[in-house]
């Protein structure tokens, strides 16, 4: 992404990871905003996925404590 692409946004880290982000940039040779970009694609990118299987299952009929149990029970997980 180029300069001209970037929207610029003020965020307050805690000292010690502002350190390590710059320690972390500095030996990966690479932009602290690169970096944190890259940290928020992946937190989100996990986000959307737990999001869509949520949205997968979300037909599947509704399991109740009892029958939970007895289905562990019968596939050996309890």
């Amino acid at each position: 992404m180029s300069a001209t692409e970037a929207i610029r946004s003020t965020v307050y880290l805690a000292p010690e990871l502002h350190q390590a982000l710059r320690l972390k940039a500095a030996e990966s040779r690479r932009s602290m905003s690169d970096l944190v970009n890259e940290a928020l694609r992946e937190a989100l990118r996990d986000d959307q996925e737990d999001l869509a299987a949520v949205r997968e299952r979300a037909q599947e009929p509704a399991l109740g404590y009892e029958a939970f149990l007895a289905r562990l029970k019968a596939d050996g997980t309890l």
